[in-house]
């Protein structure tokens, strides 16, 4: 059975490092969550941070940067999720954001009550005036929410 358990904030990125698919350790975060077998070995991983788009950055939205799950390990995304969600909660966030790939259907996301926001364009963050190499996916990806969103007041009411 899997459980929840504290990791320190070295572990949680290398764990990211060495496991991700498509994503490095991210620039900054607000805190780390993992997900431990019977064992006692960690097999999931998430980093919760401020948004990466600065538009969103009001102080009250988080955004988990990244998930990272070893696979054959079920409901260890949703774990994750959850607990990201409810300690943002009880810190006192309103909302909070992540974005998956086109190719997942977010179901983990949508069984720990997060909510589909969005489609975004995709594309790359270079730009003439601040060059980048890409290293990450540039496709489209689905934005998934919980709290205070125009979006699901809107589908609400």
């Amino acid at each position: 059975m899997l459980s929840l358990r504290p990791i320190k904030q070295g572990d949680a990125f290398e764990f990211i490092r060495l496991h991700h698919r498509h994503h490095g350790v991210p620039v900054g975060a607000l805190w780390w969550d993992a997900v431990q077998d019977d064992a006692g070995t960690v097999v999931g991983v998430s980093i919760v941070g401020r948004p990466v788009a600065r538009q969103l950055d009001d102080g009250l939205t988080v955004e988990v940067t990244r998930l990272c799950v070893l696979d054959d390990q079920p409901n260890a995304c949703s774990m994750l999720y959850g607990a990201a969600r409810a300690v943002a909660i009880r810190r006192g966030y309103r909302r909070g954001l992540t974005y998956i790939l086109d190719s997942e259907d977010g179901g983990s996301l949508r069984a720990s009550g997060w909510e589909y926001l969005w489609q975004s364009r995709g594309g790359s963050w270079s730009c003439p005036s601040r060059p980048r190499i890409d290293k990450a996916p540039t496709c489209p990806k689905h934005a998934y929410g919980w709290g205070a969103w125009p979006q699901l007041a809107q589908e609400a009411a």
